[in-house]
């Protein structure tokens, strides 16, 4: 028994199997994330860093990316939550290509679409028709429609079929509270909500007494067992996390991120990426998109919302612009809305919607889409009906962006179009 009342056998029991170092209870608080690491780590990887950016609850992608060419089928169905023409006023859309255009609220993204950095794919989503939100976020992230009880997300397969080993412990980091599901998988992940709270809430006393117990089981200087090299790399970890100063970060180019925790979880994804530590993929959500009653599309949540995403997605832009040419970003949710509004200003479950996608290796400022119409005999059950299967988007990311070919591994049993939406890396 050494000095702390703690055996190493006790703290592997706190901290769970080997080969893991876990929140334990009597160590850590609650929320620290949960790490796995290897010896001798390499953090190079030769592809861009993903952002996966969740929009949870089935947003409006027809309030977001407008078909006002569509006519009387977009505006009839929409008698209260529609966004008007461009050239209507201060709440029109703003045109992108004479058929469709943004959301007014989208106007920090105008610019981007026009210089080429963005671009959007409409009438896509996953091919199962489920209106279930569990079910639909798990096959989305899974990468599986109709398959949820696969277990591994489709970002965690393609980081365990990568050809190369990065071992850095940011190699894959969910900004917030847990995992996501695409993230699961073999390869370790992060859940980080706050850089400046990852350990102790900044409490110098507890981050020296965890260090003195930890360096009183293991030697840590030039360790020689897996749990000692681990306990290491935990030490470098905390340290280098609190060497960022993320309280005292300044955004480049007169970013300024929305302030709550989407425009924290950009902030500290920018942060990451320009420290240079190994980060290949982070995933940040935005919820409350689930908008059956009052919308508010022009008015009201919705609007705050589109304000909000768009801040943000500028915002991280303006801020990671020197290394835009190696950053991939993409939107997604887990389905659209119906086309008709409902009796109480709202919309209900849907299936196909758009996805945002801004980058470097972008052919932006085009809409994608096989526009099936908004005509009653064209709809999916009274859905905007799904032409593009997002699995197509997902695997042109993975292949021409990540740089990885084991394409049929990360989308089992599919075989993914080339939309041309992404230059070869």
């Amino acid at each position: 028994m050494n000095k702390t009342g703690l055996s190493r056998r006790e703290f592997l029991q706190a901290t769970g199997a080997v080969g893991v170092l876990g929140a334990s209870r009597s160590l850590f608080p609650n929320w620290m994330p949960r790490m796995a690491f290897r010896s001798q780590p390499n953090w190079s990887h030769p592809g861009d860093v993903l952002l996966c950016v969740f929009l949870r609850g089935g947003m409006d992608g027809l309030s977001a990316v407008v078909p006002y060419g569509d006519g009387a089928n977009y505006y009839d169905a929409r008698p209260t939550q529609r966004v008007l023409e461009p050239g209507s006023g201060w709440e029109a859309a703003l045109d992108l290509n004479g058929y469709f255009g943004l959301h007014p609220s989208l106007a920090p993204l105008k610019e981007l679409y026009d210089d080429g950095s963005l671009a959007i794919v409409h009438a896509t989503g996953s091919i199962d028709p489920s209106r279930s939100h569990f079910d639909a976020m798990k096959f989305m992230e899974y990468g599986t429609p109709g398959e949820k009880y696969v277990g591994t997300g489709w970002i965690g397969r393609h980081l365990q079929a990568a050809s190369w080993l990065n071992e850095s412990p940011f190699r894959a980091v969910g900004m917030g509270l847990m995992i996501p599901d695409s993230l699961r998988g073999s390869v370790s992940s992060l859940a980080i909500k706050s850089i400046t709270d990852f350990h102790f809430k900044g409490r110098e006393d507890e981050a020296r007494r965890l260090q003195q117990q930890l360096a009183q089981l293991y030697t840590v200087e030039a360790p020689t067992d897996l749990l000692g090299r681990q306990a290491g790399i935990v030490f470098d970890t905390i340290e280098m996390l609190q060497s960022l100063d993320a309280a005292n970060y300044q955004p480049s180019n007169g970013a300024v991120y929305p302030d709550n925790e989407f425009g924290l979880g950009l902030r500290q994804v920018a942060q990451l990426i320009k420290a240079n530590i190994g980060l290949e993929v982070a995933t940040v959500d935005l919820g409350g998109w689930d908008t059956h009653e009052y919308q508010g599309t022009l008015d009201g949540g919705f609007d705050d919302l589109m304000g909000m995403l768009a801040q943000g997605l500028a915002a991280f832009y303006a801020d990671v612009q020197e290394q835009m040419g190696n950053v991939t970003v993409v939107t997604m949710s887990e389905f659209g809305r119906r086309v008709g509004e409902n009796a109480s200003a709202g919309t209900d479950h849907g299936h196909g919607n758009m996805m945002f996608l801004l980058g470097g290796g972008v052919n932006g400022g085009q809409v994608f889409s096989r526009w099936p119409s908004l005509a009653p005999e064209a709809l999916d059950d009274g859905d905007l009906a799904i032409t593009t299967d997002y699995r197509s988007v997902l695997a042109e990311i993975v292949q021409k962006r990540l740089l990885n070919t084991a394409v049929s591994e990360v989308f089992p049993n599919f075989t993914p179009e080339d939309l041309g939406l992404f230059r070869n890396r």
